[in-house]
């Protein structure tokens, strides 16, 4: 128990489709002066838990050596130029620079301290104009992700007036997407309620009087993402809807940007096509007839465009997971998931074989985790650059050229897992079915007893959790522990079955994933109970808050991070009902409210429960999981738990979900948590990074 004074309670009801629950701490919502002080006091303490351990700053050296960027980013090229965000001058806040090479000597173009010097914004995303004259970059000033436009010239540096005004909720629609004469570009807006799932798409034309006006396109109902953009050959624009399974909605021939006559194309919402406009016709991936994911073809002429079989099939559905495609030249590139580890192979618009890309080894091929993510960056012209990851290594960055027997090296990975192997392993779910997962750890940690063991995941909304590089976590194996990278049913490693069967009525599937890695970890001798730690963010973070409360005897330490826990109480705003109306429960059916509650971890805690070691954290400004799932969860756990496991809740400021987050808070961040980690289970880490054996 932590030597923090009992959190006061209150007898406020929450009611879902006419399902009533008990909501003790509704006042920790509220954003008053006694919810900030009860908050300071509660980070207060929890930093102090974590400096008392001795061997705090040996450990955020670590933190700072084997921290990287967690999404691989790839320079974007413009009329020859390239463009890039990178720390520059010693700084760990990225700068937008732009160089005649892919990581040539770069000149800076927008630098956020000179915006603001006492307090630099967070450069969230850029985007070159295809003429290579004018970067826009959105800028963020809070953590929060909400961030506005600034356009740079690129010859002189300065920036550019009329820039748009209108707030963007995040990245994820990838910022200005231009129109490829360079006049303007589409963005996708939203209003001023930070926590709505309000999207609007704008058009921002440069030639002239600069103006900016809202698009008027036939959007399907629903509050999903929407986003506009522009073919590579300048004759159409495509508006696609659904950020986990993207459908374009609408076409338009580009003749006259300010007179858009748009037309119906795709109009059923449950089909998936994540794809791209190429000459007259929409290349996508797709689902649809296809488990695994098949490529596609739909005419923007079709007349049958919502029937999957009147879709020509380019490259039909096999044995492994097809994830992307992507138009280079004459050739497609097709990214593709082989037991969870990428491949790309390439073929020509009818489906002919090419030949494979040979990646640097079994890793992770950089993508975004949402499919609408991955379709609204620049199209690649003549080759394909890409980031590529491995759980031993950080991203790299390489180039493929069709017909190319071999890859270039742009820039090599700057951090190792030095003197490591991995391991793929699989367990047996509740239900039977298999589940991979994947152990890190360093080549003289035999495993000839149970050693600590840190399990990491996500498990929802169709994102692949890849086998990429884990970032600050490398520290722990750095330290003599297993880090275990999960596969869980929900995300998107063996494509729409591997999502369904874990998300609505089947989402208990994915915890029970979980749990049987963590019993096969316990079983094989791996680890134990007592050396058991479970971490995640967002998504990942309710599945931490649900293992904690279902599981509670199978975990020693668990450190959710940007959590979503009171999935009742989410559904009172706008952006929070959204995401539990699509993965989680028909929030208008009582029965479903009530099957929601049974993974709602607020509403499974109970009093007297030994519950393990919890060290909680939120962002201050985060809009999708509001820092109160952590007050209100954390408070009822420190109120309930039955043993002397410490439980700690720490609220970041000027920190979101961690798309926006300084660099600086970051690390701090990561290294409190593994400090948590770490001291809980009595791990001592190196004093400098291991280094390979002679």
């Amino acid at each position: 128990m932590t030597s923090i004074e009992t959190t006061r309670t209150g007898d406020d009801i929450d009611e879902v489709a006419g399902v009533r629950f008990a909501d003790p701490y509704r006042w920790l919502e509220a954003s008053t002066e006694e919810v900030r002080a009860w908050q300071d006091a509660q980070g207060e303490a929890a930093a102090a838990y974590t400096r008392d351990w001795p061997y705090f700053d040996r450990l955020r050296k670590l933190v700072a050596h084997y921290d990287t960027e967690r999404f691989g980013s790839v320079p974007m090229v413009a009329a020859g130029r390239w463009f890039r965000m990178e720390p520059v001058a010693g700084s760990i806040r990225p700068s937008a620079l732009v160089s005649e090479e892919p990581y040539g000597e770069g000149r800076v173009l927008f630098d956020p301290a000179a915006e603001n010097p006492g307090k630099p914004p967070f450069l969230s995303w850029i985007s070159p104009s295809p003429d290579g004259t004018v970067l826009a970059v959105g800028v963020c000033a809070d953590g929060s992700e909400r961030n506005t436009i600034r356009l740079v010239d690129v010859s002189s540096g300065a920036l550019l007036p009329d820039a748009p005004t209108q707030f963007l909720r995040d990245n994820w629609t990838g910022g200005a997407k231009w129109l490829p004469d360079s006049s303007g570009f589409f963005f996708t807006g939203t209003d001023d309620d930070p926590v709505s799932s309000a999207h609007e798409v704008w058009l921002h034309l440069r030639h002239g009087t600069p103006s900016t006006a809202a698009v008027d396109v036939p959007w399907l109902p629903g509050g999903d993402y929407r986003a506009v953009v522009a073919s590579a050959d300048g004759r159409h624009a495509v508006a696609v809807q659904g950020l986990f399974t993207p459908v374009p909605v609408a076409v338009t021939k580009l003749h006259d940007p300010t007179n858009l006559a748009w037309r119906e194309f795709v109009t059923d919402a449950s089909l998936n096509l994540a794809g791209f406009l190429l000459g007259d016709e929409w290349i996508a991936v797709t689902d649809a007839g296809a488990p695994r994911g098949r490529v596609v073809a739909i005419g923007l002429n079709s007349t049958t465009p919502d029937d999957p079989g009147s879709w020509r099939t380019i490259v039909p559905e096999t044995d492994v997971t097809v994830r992307a495609v992507r138009p280079v030249g004459d050739v497609l590139y097709v990214h593709e998931f082989v037991e969870t580890y990428s491949r790309l192979r390439v073929v020509d618009h009818d489906g002919a074989a090419r030949g494979m890309v040979p990646l640097p080894g079994k890793g992770a091929v950089g993508e975004l985790p949402f499919a609408m993510m991955n379709i609204l960056g620049p199209t690649p012209t003549d080759q394909l650059p890409f980031a590529f990851s491995t759980l031993m290594s950080s991203w790299g960055t390489y180039r493929h050229r069709p017909g190319a027997p071999l890859l270039e090296t742009l820039r090599k990975p700057e951090v190792l897992l030095e003197d490591c192997v991995i391991e793929d392993g699989w367990a047996t779910s509740a239900d039977g079915t298999r589940v991979p997962y994947h152990l890190v750890r360093r080549r003289d940690v035999l495993l000839n007893r149970p050693r600590p063991a840190l399990l990491y995941g996500y498990g929802g909304f169709g994102a692949p959790w890849v086998a990429q590089y884990p970032g600050a976590m490398s520290a722990f194996v750095a330290a003599g522990g297993v880090f275990v990278h999960t596969n869980l049913r929900g995300g998107g490693e063996f494509g729409r079955d591997w999502w369904h069967n874990g998300r609505q009525q089947a989402k208990q599937n994915g915890y029970d994933d979980l749990y049987a890695i963590a019993e096969d970890l316990v079983a094989t001798r791996v680890t134990s109970p007592n050396l058991l730690a479970l971490t995640g963010g967002s998504g990942g973070g309710l599945m931490c808050g649900v293992a904690a409360t279902q599981r509670p005897n199978l975990w020693r330490v668990v450190v959710p991070r940007v959590p979503i826990f009171d999935l009742i109480g989410a559904c009172r705003d706008g952006y929070g009902r959204w995401i539990v109306d699509t993965e989680f429960a028909r929030i208008d059916d009582p029965d479903e409210v009530r099957r929601l509650a049974t993974f709602s971890p607020y509403h499974l805690l109970r009093d007297g429960v030994d519950y393990p070691a919890m060290f909680i954290e939120a962002g201050d400004t985060d809009p999708r999981c509001p820092p109160w799932h952590a007050r209100k969860f954390g408070a009822r756990l420190q109120a309930a738990t039955g043993g002397d496991a410490p439980v700690f809740i720490r609220i970041w400021s000027d920190s979101g979900h961690g798309w926006a987050t300084d660099k600086e808070i970051v690390l701090t961040q990561q290294t409190e948590s593994l400090a948590f980690i770490l001291k809980t289970l009595g791990m001592i880490p190196p004093e400098r990074p291991p280094v390979a054996a002679e």
